[in-house]
């Protein structure tokens, strides 16, 4: 972890490091928060993954997490959304190729070289992390927006081991039967549909069942991408299998940035009781 930047905030540190990533075949970025309490003890942790066309300083900037986070003693901590580089795939559009890993691992070229997103961050990030920080007892959970909350359902589905609490605002629920899902999965995995459930949080839940205590989702009813989140079919998902889903939809509210600020500290409050129990 090479620091490359450091602020003061809210009496605790936002921080930029950057690592040489073996499956990305490439360094990337990611921001920490680090509250003031993680100066004199360990402190849970949230993982949070942005979405289409964002970087590592997306939520940092926009989303107006840390003064709750401080108060909380929450460590924030924000991954980049794709491998970076020159000789990375760059795509034909915004939502494929670099700002748009969609949190896999690509099986088909260009993109297998170094689009590994799954393997950098469970096998390499994730377990950094727990060296470098002063995480309490693996006490790490996983939230995104949009596709990051695509990612955060699937990766907290697969990996249930290793986060204990995971919410997202607007995420991509069925992504096998949206645009921006058949887009990337076909690039990414083929075309073999049975890989794409593999991918799919709504598929997920159907084939691994009831797993965490409560998931939170919030999603703006005025979302301008609304036809491609599908949160019903999640949430008849859930019903089925009697996984608890608090799925809150708000008048007035879009995609963007704006609306997530508005319910943060909601999803920061709630973590901070799933990760106590």
């Amino acid at each position: 972890m090479e620091l490359l930047q450091k602020n003061k905030c809210f009496e605790g540190e936002q921080r930029i490091y950057q690592m040489d990533s073996k499956y990305l075949k490439h360094p990337s970025k990611f921001g920490v928060f680090v509250p003031p309490q993680a100066t004199t003890q360990k402190c849970p942790a949230l993982i949070y993954l942005a979405g289409l066309t964002c970087t590592e300083e997306t939520f940092v900037i926009k989303a107006h997490a840390q003064r709750l986070a401080a108060q909380l003693g929450l460590i924030l901590i924000t991954p980049d959304t794709s491998p970076r580089g020159e000789d990375v795939e760059q795509g034909d559009s915004w939502d494929i190729g670099q700002g748009a890993g969609f949190y896999l691992n690509a099986t088909q070229q260009p993109w297998a070289e170094h689009f590994q997103m799954e393997s950098f961050l469970i096998n390499e990030l994730y377990p950094l992390l727990l060296q470098k920080l002063p995480i309490l007892n693996q006490k790490v959970g996983i939230f995104g927006h949009s596709m990051g909350g695509h990612g955060a359902l699937t990766l907290a589905w697969k990996y249930p081991e290793k986060f204990k609490s995971v919410s997202a605002f607007a995420p991509i629920c069925a992504p096998s039967v949206c645009p921006w899902g058949e887009k990337a999965f076909s690039n990414y995995l083929g075309d073999d549909q049975a890989e794409w459930a593999k991918h799919d949080a709504t598929q997920l839940v159907l084939v691994k069942g009831a797993l965490f205590n409560e998931v939170l989702i919030d999603q703006g009813v005025n979302d301008q991408f609304y036809s491609q989140l599908h949160p019903e079919a999640l949430q008849k998902a859930c019903h089925q299998v009697g996984q608890k889903l608090t799925l809150r939809m708000h008048d007035g509210y879009d995609h963007g940035y704006f609306f997530i600020q508005t319910f943060v500290d909601e999803h920061l409050q709630f973590h901070a009781t799933q990760l106590q129990k």
